[in-house]
């Protein structure tokens, strides 16, 4: 019976196919820490986010600028049983410019709180087109029942916290001040205006107005004119062009960038005048980068505009990085299991967890170290120390001077090939690919001569 038990022991402890379940087991387990480290890694991006997001709100949030355009009333009488008009209510008419353009310079800088940062700026912009009055009677509106004295020039505007100077519109050689608010909410949320009169008489009517406004992430524009035409500068580096149109040119060089964008009315969906509330285009513009339905919100009233990127989010790619942490623990395990049927060399379950969580380890450095160095620097300072770490313990466990050397060398590929896969962002799917078949390769080529079934039957 004791030799009976000895042996049992003996298989359980050598038995290659058991290591190979325990192995398995031991990797499931590991997932338990991997969640929790995504989770702290979504945690930080979350703190990130609603920092910033206070940040930017303090200075002025994304701006949108919608307009101008003119809000004209008109009557619409009530008749009785007799048909006779008796009582009437006010309805609005919306006049979008027959030219729109705007040049501007956006000025961005860097704002700190605690380990975080964001960008914010302020611009210059310069607006000028022209008005065409139309007759209106495609929309079955009675001229003599159109206010035209009340006409209310409007300008939307986002965030009202980043005006920072009086608005003042010259309109016809006339100036007129705006005020804060709109006359309806039918185009946009929020913006100024002004009542200017309008002349019938007179077809083309001109207009021109300079805004200095403050705002943080993103500045976009409404279409709103028969043709728009949309010149911007800055000397940010690293721009991405947003919405519903691309720059017709653009340029970007390491002292900033300039973009051009010429938009026509037949480019959208919204006509040059309409009654009410029936188009909505002045959605707001968000920073939220996590909200899966953001970039379709503004893109869905054919507003365009520019991002200033901030080209290192840490964040991101460590989430990225995160994904290969399974793939990591797998080949380091692999190393071992298959030291241990070549040398015949055992390793202990509890020493292969110590090399999985030093493994993960590489992720928490990474994350911590990247938030207040480069992350560059955090990467190769995160992977030597966890290759130093391990590698020293292999040596510890296998007494082998070469195999050490094994481990080493497999982590420094590892890493070496996971930082050029996050380099290569477009490319990443096909470098992994090529990656995982050249390890496969390999494993099948240095096991090729391994009988797994005379291998169980002598440790039994």
């Amino acid at each position: 019976m004791s030799v009976n038990s000895e042996k049992f022991g003996s298989f359980m402890r050598n038995s290659v196919s058991l290591k190979m379940v325990s192995i398995a087991l031991l990797t499931l387990i590991l997932l338990i820490p991997m969640s929790m480290i995504s989770s702290t890694m979504s945690e930080r991006e979350n703190r990130k986010t609603t920092v910033v997001t206070e940040t930017n709100h303090n200075w002025g949030d994304a701006q949108k600028i919608t307009g101008p355009f003119f809000t004209v009333p008109f009557k619409v009488f009530l008749k009785d049983e007799k048909n006779n008009q008796t009582k009437y209510s006010i309805r609005y008419v919306h006049i979008l410019p027959e030219e729109l353009n705007i040049s501007g310079i956006i000025d961005p800088q860097m704002r700190y709180r605690s380990i975080y940062q964001t960008v914010v700026y302020g611009t210059q912009l310069d607006i000028k087109g022209s008005f065409t009055i139309p007759s209106l009677k495609h929309l079955d509106i009675d001229p003599s029942n159109i206010l035209w004295d009340e006409a209310v020039f409007s300008v939307g505007i986002s965030d009202m916290r980043g005006i920072q100077k009086n608005i003042m519109v010259t309109f016809n050689d006339k100036v007129y001040q705006a005020g804060p608010g709109l006359k309806t909410q039918d185009i946009g949320k929020s913006g100024v205006q002004a009542i200017i009169p309008l002349s019938i008489d007179k077809k083309s009517q001109t207009f021109s107005l300079q805004l200095s406004l403050n705002g943080s992430g993103k500045l976009y524009f409404s279409p709103l004119g028969k043709t728009t035409h949309v010149e911007l500068k800055s000397s940010w580096e690293t721009p991405s062009f947003k919405g519903s149109f691309l720059p017709s040119t653009r340029e970007i060089t390491d002292k900033g960038f300039s973009a051009q964008w010429n938009v026509l009315h037949l480019n959208r969906s919204y006509p040059q005048t309409w009654i009410g509330d029936d188009y909505k285009i002045g959605s707001p513009i968000s920073n939220d980068r996590t909200n899966p339905y953001a970039a379709q919100q503004e893109s869905s009233d054919a507003s365009f505009g520019v991002q200033l990127l901030i080209p290192a989010d840490i964040y991101q790619k460590s989430t990225r990085v995160m994904k290969y942490a399974l793939m990591f623990i797998v080949f380091t395990f692999s190393a071992f299991f298959f030291s241990e049927v070549i040398s015949k060399r055992r390793v202990h379950p509890i020493q292969y967890i110590l090399i999985g969580l030093a493994i993960l380890l590489f992720y928490v450095l990474l994350l911590a170290i990247s938030e207040h160095l480069n992350f560059d620097v955090a990467y190769i300072v995160s992977a030597f120390s966890i290759t130093a770490l391990i590698s020293g313990y292999s040596k510890s466990i296998t007494k082998s001077n070469s195999f050490t050397g094994i481990v080493c060398g497999i982590l420094v590929i590892l890493y070496g090939y996971l930082y050029i896969v996050l380099q290569l962002e477009d490319y990443a799917l096909i470098m992994g690919s090529v990656g995982l078949f050249g390890v496969l390769a390999s494993v099948m080529y240095i096991t090729r001569k391994i009988d797994w079934y005379s291998t169980d039957d002598k440790d039994s």
